[in-house]
């Protein structure tokens, strides 16, 4: 089990990070938050959890260790799989998922792409306890946020709302609704919860 990595920012995608460490530069997926907030050269400590397949292993990485238990935890659910999980912090963030399967508000999960509500129903009836005794809030070492200082913010958001699992037309909208109610030059990653605000409306 890789716990975590520590190294130098590579190069940073919408939902991906590369960490180099000793030489070899790591596959990270992480948020889109996460990774906008990473540029290259920036040192990071990221907690991180492998899944193994069959044919591929592959890394996740997260700012901090209660959003990788989070991660991990959601996939006890039969048919909650990294992608879902990985959605579901990238929506709702570990506390507020925490505080909505504890309350069973199955309304708040079912915003999330890919969770329906007999989803929502069974992640509550499967979690409400266990994430109840989970601790919180171990942060884990986060890399700078860079401005945005044109439009080119709203692509970038577009493409990573799209990857989390909705649709261009819900994307292209939630993108708009923030610009403009937005600030000027502000961080990729805040125009990015900014827009997921938007589609949990």
């Amino acid at each position: 089990m890789i716990a975590s990595v520590t190294g130098t920012i590579g190069q940073a995608g919408l939902d991906r990070v590369t960490v180099v460490v000793g030489g070899v530069g790591l596959l990270v997926h992480t948020t889109p938050a996460a990774a906008a907030a990473s540029h290259r050269g920036d040192e990071v400590t990221l907690a991180t959890s492998l899944v193994v397949r069959e044919d591929s292993l592959t890394l996740f990485g997260f700012l901090t260790t209660d959003e990788r238990d989070m991660f991990e935890t959601v996939q006890s659910v039969s048919g909650v799989g990294p992608r879902i999980a990985l959605a579901m912090l990238s929506v709702m963030g570990p506390d507020d998922l925490a505080a909505a399967l504890s309350a069973g508000d199955t309304k708040a999960l079912t915003t999330v792409p890919g969770i329906g509500v007999k989803s929502a129903q069974r992640l509550v009836l499967e979690l409400k306890d266990k994430v109840a005794g989970m601790p919180r809030a171990t942060t884990a070492t986060t890399p700078g946020s860079a401005a945005v200082t044109t439009d080119g913010w709203r692509d970038q958001v577009a493409e990573a709302l799209v990857g989390l699992g909705w649709n261009a037309k819900q994307a292209g909208d939630a993108v708009e609704r923030v610009a403009v109610t937005a600030p000027a030059d502000a961080e990729i990653a805040a125009y990015l919860r900014l827009a997921l605000r938007e589609l949990r409306r």
